[in-house]
């Protein structure tokens, strides 16, 4: 209990820290904490569910944010805070189909000026999308969603490709 009580103390004075607005530090702190959550543990599901909480927590102006995972030409629905989702999205499909047929980030300042987004929430802006790479391979990616116009840089990209990193080392792929 004490270990739990320490954690929540630990998670509001960072949440805290976060609306000081310092992008860099906010993402070496995710990194930080998201070590720890996936130390020992290997599950793709739960270190999923872990760094999407951990995101929607800690990243300010958002409004989803979590993951899909490619499984044969489409990108399934995962672990996510926000409104449902959709739940299957062909490769080359809007914002996150993009980014697996690129095999790269894509940073949209406006989603409505992109053609093909996929429009799950009205309420999205603006969004970013990591793959999950490794050895080459896509595996999924990340997508963080925004209320707010150009609510990304290339500050939050660098961040979440880092964790985007550190989440494909800690789990056990098929």
């Amino acid at each position: 209990m004490a270990q739990s009580a320490a954690k929540g103390n630990e998670m509001t004075a960072f949440h805290d820290q976060r609306s000081q607005g310092a992008p860099a530090e906010v993402y070496e702190e995710l990194l930080r904490q998201a070590r720890g959550l996936f130390e020992g543990e290997r599950d793709v599901i739960a270190n999923a569910a872990n760094l999407s909480a951990l995101m929607a927590f800690h990243l300010e102006g958002l409004n989803w944010a979590g993951l899909y995972f490619l499984r044969g030409d489409e990108l399934v629905l995962g672990p996510f805070q926000g409104k449902p989702a959709c739940v299957r999205i062909a490769v080359g499909k809007g914002v996150c189909g993009a980014a697996v047929a690129k095999r790269a980030s894509v940073l949209v300042a406006d989603v409505h000026a992109f053609p093909g987004h996929i429009a799950c929430d009205s309420a999205s802006q603006s969004e970013l999308v990591v793959p999950l790479l490794r050895d080459g391979r896509v595996l999924g990616v990340i997508d963080l969603d925004s209320p707010r116009k150009a609510r990304f840089a290339p500050v939050d990209q660098a961040g979440v490709e880092a964790l985007a990193r550190l989440f494909v080392e800690a789990c056990d792929w098929p």
